[in-house]
């Protein structure tokens, strides 16, 4: 199952939303459209930009002549999937990380003064964008998500080899960092369609619960997955001594052996006993735990959109809230 069965009912509206995003990383400095293409283009699920397409032609947008001429939902699809890609560019630079959907990282490839420099191109370039909308309060959704992201990658950073960090700690960090802008996207949608304010919030709500479940996932895969499926280096959290969900069911639940062997791991940032750490976390079921708490998220995705209307966009948003915790990449 892929994200990518959900989005045909969506595929002129992507197709737009890649011809804005290559408009608009264009630029003078040879160096900058180089990097931004490069990261762009190297894959990904895109679902930020899918839900604020969804959200948006669930409640209506595009139904009037002036909302088809104006494309704003395609514009600020762009401009979530910049404001995306510059997290990424950030946070690879932050966690020294190599790899990235089965490529060279920007920062490996291009080092890390250039690339973190293309971020704040990135950023800087939305909201050239976004204000083209003149819609204050998708400004305001927009700068208040994009603060509350810098304060999440603080928030993960100061836990980093902290082996006492618990969930309550870790799942604040996932809904600063990852699904604020999950969150954002969703609203934005729907502010774009003319949503009620419950309908808004219901939107916003999907939004936040689906990027939870996802991260949630994320983490679980970090224990679980190949390094060629997922496109990343097997045990990159622990190396950077982040204390990731499974581990901190071992620190809550394990043997006092498990314990100390988790506890050293965070500490140090080592892999070298990656082996007895997945020996921990498969005794304690950390990963069946991890994702039953995913489930839980994904479903109350779905209860959020107990107020849309029927529609063929409704129901992919009901495929992406199952996606999101079955999925192995």
């Amino acid at each position: 199952m892929k994200p990518y069965d959900a989005y045909p009912i969506i595929s002129e509206d992507l197709a737009e939303v890649d011809r804005v995003i290559k408009e608009r990383l264009d630029s003078p400095v040879a160096l900058i459209r180089t990097i931004a293409t490069y990261i762009i283009s190297a894959g990904g699920k895109r679902l930020r930009p899918v839900l604020l397409t969804l959200f948006a032609r669930a409640l209506g947008y595009g139904q009037t002549e002036q909302q088809r001429a104006q494309g704003h939902h395609w514009l600020m699809a762009a401009v979530v999937e910049f404001i995306h890609t510059a997290t990424l560019l950030h946070d690879d630079i932050v966690d020294e990380s190599t790899l990235r959907r089965g490529a060279p990282t920007a920062n490996a490839q291009f080092g890390n003064a250039a690339s973190v420099l293309v971020g704040d191109f990135l950023y800087s370039r939305s909201f050239q964008m976004m204000v083209e909308v003149e819609q204050l309060h998708i400004l305001k959704t927009l700068a208040d998500a994009t603060n509350v992201i810098a304060e999440g990658e603080v928030l993960q950073l100061l836990n980093c080899n902290d082996p006492d960090v618990d969930e309550a700690a870790y799942l604040q960090v996932i809904r600063f960092k990852t699904a604020k802008l999950f969150e954002a996207s969703a609203r934005i949608g729907a502010v774009l369609a003319g949503a009620t304010p419950e309908l808004e919030d219901a939107a916003a709500a999907y939004g936040r619960h689906l990027g939870t479940a996802f991260q949630i996932i994320d983490d679980v895969l970090d224990y679980s997955g190949e390094s060629e499926t997922l496109g990343k280096n097997i045990g990159d959290d622990l190396r950077e001594g982040k204390a990731t969900l499974p581990l901190i069911r071992v620190m809550e639940v394990g043997s006092p052996e498990d314990r100390e062997i988790v506890r050293q791991a965070i500490l140090n940032g080592e892999t070298e006993h990656f082996d007895l750490i997945h020996q921990a976390i498969q005794r304690c079921d950390a990963l069946g735990y991890a994702r039953q708490l995913a489930e839980q998220e994904a479903n109350r995705a779905h209860a959020a959109l107990a107020q849309m209307p029927p529609s063929q966009y409704r129901e992919a948003l009901v495929y992406l809230s199952s996606y999101s915790v079955s999925r192995n990449m």
